[in-house]
């Protein structure tokens, strides 16, 4: 069975008893969701989905291209997925367009608290990078250390030349701190990494003299 990544599914309890007082819940900007379960996916799509209803940028995870082979209907209103197999290799996790410009990004988590491995990209990613960056698009990655609670917007040159470098296995935290913008996470968005896209975006105004 093929089942499309949603992330983790909330578990939910029956209280005891209902209380019958409940306390007034009291909205603080810097809410931090990373304590509560949200993985870096979950995040970035909660930002999205922010940007897209604020009218702000329309960004969207890609659809992972699948060939269904065998499905079963149990029911006539329910088909379950019972074969299927990737058509082709996906590209990059996002897309989209903000003041625009085409945005094009991945996103990777690691647990690691001083470095982050470069097997995590594949080949097939920094290609696709490299041509969307030869297209002027506004390439980058978002890297997260769960355990430290850090994320940065990274330069997707930055990557790209540090993956085909054959004597790298992996960049330390204090490369990624050089090369990036750091973002914290919030509440709406929960991740604002479009800040950083402002950086890029004030940065290629300023070298081509606009």
């Amino acid at each position: 069975m093929v089942k499309y990544p949603s992330g983790s599914s909330a578990a939910y309890r029956k209280a005891a008893e209902e209380p019958k007082i409940r306390k007034k819940y009291t909205h603080r900007e810097n809410v931090n969701f990373s304590d509560r379960g949200m993985n870096l996916e979950q995040m970035i799509n909660e930002s999205n989905k922010f940007y897209r209803i604020k009218e702000i940028a329309v960004v969207h995870k890609k659809p992972t291209p699948i060939q269904i082979v065998k499905v079963d209907y149990p029911k006539r209103s329910r088909a379950v997925i019972k074969e299927a197999y990737f058509r082709q290799e996906s590209t990059t996790d996002y897309n989209g367009v903000y003041q625009g410009y085409y945005l094009d990004f991945e996103a990777k988590e690691t647990k690691n608290k001083t470095n982050f491995p470069l097997k995590n990209f594949h080949e097939h990613q920094i290609i696709h990078l490299e041509q969307c960056l030869k297209q002027k698009g506004i390439c980058f990655t978002i890297i997260g250390f769960t355990v430290l609670n850090r994320y940065f917007v990274t330069p997707a040159s930055k990557i790209i030349e540090a993956w085909w470098d054959k004597d790298k296995s992996s960049v330390t935290l204090k490369e990624v701190e050089k090369w990036s913008i750091e973002i914290k996470s919030g509440f709406q968005p929960t991740l604002p990494y479009l800040k950083a896209v402002d950086h890029f975006i004030a940065d290629r105004k300023l070298n081509n003299g606009k």
